[in-house]
């Protein structure tokens, strides 16, 4: 291939071993013809790998979730104990806006959305190739491609401020920013958005989920605009995030009672999803990173597969914690609202009391439940946890009726008389004591999967990108914006009361709205989506002090473009240029 522009930005390493990794993607392409029975093939064999780096590259917890979680007030990951998660440093810097153009983190998401996003271009191209010898088939995937694109493209603008404009993949990318990157996302999604697939099976994108993107990007087009400066939010910007808000709930969707239903085995059949990473196939990149990568090292999610274990990695803020507390006051927000805790590993009574009991003499202090009912708390924890324990020789302890024992769970970095269970505290940080593997609430939105058999992989729960729960949210801020505070105030409430599938602990209508208390409300909702840094830029908050944080550049709203990506674009004078600041 002739490419260069996107392709210069890159690694050659990185390059291949993207490409290499797909090969489980359906890539190899056995009839490449473009009638006759090769269509399918054609069509699957282009499309799947787009969608395959999107879920094994994109959305890795250590590329692109991981970035917008430690980059925000939400999520925090320090030098566990000394020992786990520096990784160079590179969580520490991007959590406390220091990160340099070298950062592993940021240069790791940015290989692989230009990755993906030159795969996107090689298929739309492919795929058009055949629609215009009458493939039916490959125009609608053509569609999808155009729209993925669009997709990758703004992903690229929200974190480094540019995109890709690329139709041909001997094309030299033309780097657009501000307007002008506005203005071709927009045209890429307008050029689909009536004639892309309208079914509204969520694992591949659809005009609902287009209709989505789209009204992100007016949504945001304040911040694309201006990255640095104040946001205009302009009417017809947030008339047309209501027009197309509108017309997706209208639509087929419906908000989930169970709120953690979104985020637990089937859910691919939930009708809140708009557009998920299907993981229904069950191959060997399918993953529950999201699952495991905030829970305790110690605890064992699943006992039918022993080796299952959470990794101590990225814990809740104090700060972000205390949005809950402020919000509910005296009220215990697991009392108050159903999307911050669902009891799942139910104590008896007899066993809640721990006072006196310690891993020294807790032989007898558990209960037993058959191995496919453990189920782990869901939403934030906090304090000591329970589940399975295993022996010397790694087997699940047991009771003699072959149910599986659940016991508080033991601390394995701590020994002899200072044993202790694993309690997760509010306050955690970067200092020695802040940092270590127990400190910190703990996220545990999604169920781990019962087709999962170790603790990163065979995955059945789908990883969501778009549900409507956001369309709500948008088109609240859309209408708050645009001074309609009544609508706004209907469609928060309306979007809190439909979480009544545990009546006590539906969170109760607002009586007032205001900007602050929008941006709260998303935090509520969208937690551990990676949501959080785009909502504090959008809402003037990204320059605010939090723990382990206090730089307030404006500059750092965008990350630094990598400088191995500017030094492999170094025969195009000017191709890449460095954002400010950097």
């Amino acid at each position: 291939m002739k490419n260069k522009g996107l392709y210069k930005a890159l690694t050659i390493t990185a390059f291949l071993m993207s490409f290499i990794g797909c090969t489980n993607l359906e890539e190899e392409i056995l009839d490449e013809s473009l009638t006759g029975t090769g269509q399918a093939e054609l069509v699957s064999g282009s499309i799947a790998p787009v969608y395959g780096l999107l879920r094994s590259g994109v959305w890795l917890h250590t590329n692109q979730f991981g970035l917008q979680e430690v980059a925000s007030d939400e999520g925090i990951l320090p030098y566990r104990g000394g020992t786990d998660w520096y990784d160079g440093g590179k969580f520490i810097a991007v959590h406390q806006h220091l990160m340099t153009p070298s950062n592993g983190l940021v240069t790791d998401t940015w290989t692989q959305i230009t990755l993906t996003l030159s795969r996107a271009v090689i298929a739309a191209e492919r795929l058009n190739e055949a629609a215009e010898t009458g493939n039916t088939n490959a125009q609608a995937g053509y569609y999808e491609m155009v729209a993925m694109k669009a997709y990758l493209n703004m992903l690229a603008l929200d974190n480094w401020g540019l995109v890709f404009k690329k139709e041909l993949s001997a094309d030299v990318s033309q780097i657009l920013r501000g307007q002008e990157a506005i203005g071709y996302i927009e045209s890429e999604l307008l050029s689909v958005v009536d004639l892309i697939r309208k079914d509204n099976d969520p694992g591949r994108l659809n005009q609902s989920a287009v209709k989505a993107l789209l009204a992100r990007l007016y949504l945001n087009a304040a911040v694309y605009r201006n990255p640095y400066g104040t946001p205009e939010f302009r009417k017809e910007d947030m008339d047309k995030v209501i027009q197309y808000t509108n017309e997706i709930i209208a639509g087929p969707y419906s908000l989930s009672p169970e709120y953690f239903d979104l985020f637990s085995d089937d859910n691919h059949t939930n009708k809140e999803l708009i557009f998920a990473l299907d993981q229904r196939g069950v191959l060997e990149t399918d993953q529950q990173r999201w699952a495991y990568w905030s829970i305790s090292g110690d605890q064992i999610p699943r006992p039918e597969f022993p080796n299952t274990r959470g990794t101590d990695a990225v814990a809740a803020t104090s700060d972000y914690y205390q949005t809950w507390v402020d919000a509910y006051g005296n009220v215990d927000p697991a009392d108050a609202d159903a999307r911050f805790f669902k009891k799942e590993t139910n104590i008896p009574a007899n066993l809640q009391d721990l006072t006196g009991v310690t891993p020294l003499n807790d032989a007898e202090h558990y209960y037993s439940v058959e191995a496919t009912q453990f189920e782990m708390d869901r939403g934030i924890l906090r304090g000591i946890i329970w589940g399975p324990r295993k022996d010397g020789s790694g087997n699940i302890l047991r009771s003699s009726d072959g149910k599986v024992r659940i016991y508080p769970v033991i601390n394995r970095r701590t020994s002899g008389a200072n044993l202790t269970y694993v309690n997760h505290t509010r306050n955690v940080d970067f200092t020695g004591p802040g940092s270590l593997h127990n400190t910190g609430y703990r996220f545990s939105k999604y169920q781990f999967s019962h087709t999962g058999n170790n603790c990163c992989a065979y995955s059945s729960v789908d990883l969501v990108l778009i549900r409507l729960g956001e369309i709500y949210l948008m088109r609240a801020e859309a209408k708050l914006r645009n001074d309609d505070n009544a609508g706004a105030l209907a469609d928060i409430n309306t979007l809190r009361t439909s979480r009544n599938a545990r009546p006590a602990q539906t969170p109760k209508a607002l009586t007032s709205i205001n900007l602050d208390v929008l941006f709260r409300e998303s935090g509520f909702e969208l937690y551990w989506e990676a949501f959080r840094r785009n909502y504090q830029i959008r809402f003037g908050k990204y320059e605010g002090t939090w723990t382990g944080k206090t730089d307030n550049n404006v500059n750092k709203r965008l990350f630094p473009i990598p400088q191995r990506a500017i030094d492999g674009a170094s025969s195009e004078e000017g191709f890449l240029v460095q954002n400010q600041g950097y």
